[in-house]
């Protein structure tokens, strides 16, 4: 039996809310935006792909959890849809970024086996532990200091993914007797969703102004990222970081944490990568705590930047 809960939260986003929602940390907002973006296109993905392999899961407790994990799926995908539909009404250039992405993986999902479709999704689910536990253990830096509406959106989403952390595999493993071939097809799918990200930033630099973005997309590209969060946390490897720089999405995170993190990440692509005992966020349990209390979730995180009236 699936212990997965489904929450409908009334999120409301309305042109007041800004592109750059964090402000104090302008490269991780925008790259949270492009999250944001893939995960409308990555969820109807899911959707697709999981509905179509449903009459094919004999177990019951296979298909309860399948079940559960879509309408999870189905919130986080409505909640990104008016958030990301407020930054098109403001931005109308969005539009093309989104249906593209969408295209993308429409037409990813006609060319390749609902097999592969499996695949992927639970190639990408069994990061998310890893990596939005290092980003809740940092809220502090990464969302507090950004708009209550857009953080709130993105904390919840982050803890019902750890929340639903197993669901993936177990449907893969329902599916494929073959724990290997998720291995072998993450290079495809790490590819495919790496490409894609790209497009998105480009998206945004084509049809956002400068100002508005406060930071030039260019640092957010997942090469030169990397390079600058090298040159943040390993300075002794990484190129020599000016003091001029400004500073990079995951610089106030201890290096330690971001070095485990990665470990973790390479860890998930593993066979026999078990998410039920991975480390998990504390503060976690702080929301779910907070959400059966009746607390408004829609201003749990954040600070009101902007009038939301």
């Amino acid at each position: 039996m699936t212990d997965l809960q489904i929450r409908k939260i009334p999120f409301e986003f309305d042109e007041s809310v800004p592109f750059q929602w964090n402000p104090a940390n302008p490269d991780f907002g925008l790259l949270v935006n492009a999250l944001s973006v893939l995960a409308i296109a990555f969820e109807r993905y899911i959707l697709g792909v999981t509905r179509q392999v449903l009459p094919r899961l004999s177990d019951p407790g296979i298909v309860e959890e399948a079940e559960a994990f879509l309408r999870q799926e189905g919130q986080h995908s409505r909640a990104h849809r008016l958030h990301v539909n407020a930054l098109i009404r403001q931005y109308p250039g969005l539009r093309d970024v989104l249906d593209g992405a969408i295209a993308d993986y429409d037409r990813l999902r006609e060319r390749e086996s609902p097999e592969f479709g499996i695949a992927y999704i639970a190639a990408v689910e069994a990061t998310f532990t890893p990596l939005f536990k290092m980003m809740l253990d940092n809220r502090s830096t990464l969302f507090s200091p950004g708009d209550a509406r857009v953080a709130s959106l993105l904390v919840w989403h982050l803890v019902e993914e750890i929340e639903h952390r197993s669901s993936a595999l177990v449907i893969y493993h329902g599916l494929i007797d073959d724990p290997w071939y998720r291995t072998r097809t993450a290079p495809r799918v790490f590819g495919h969703l790496t490409r894609l990200y790209g497009e998105v930033i480009e998206g945004f630099h084509r049809h956002v102004p400068p100002e508005d973005l406060q930071t030039d997309l260019r640092r957010i590209k997942s090469k030169q990222a990397w390079v600058r969060e090298a040159a943040v946390h390993l300075p002794l490897i990484g190129p020599r970081r000016r003091s001029s720089d400004r500073p990079t999405a995951f610089q106030a995170v201890p290096g330690r944490q971001l070095m485990v993190a990665l470990l973790r990440l390479l860890l998930s692509q593993t066979p026999h990568h078990r998410p039920a005992d991975e480390p998990l966020p504390a503060w976690a349990e702080t929301w779910f705590a907070a959400y059966d209390e009746g607390v408004d979730m829609t201003r749990f995180e954040g600070k009101p930047l902007r009038s939301a009236s």
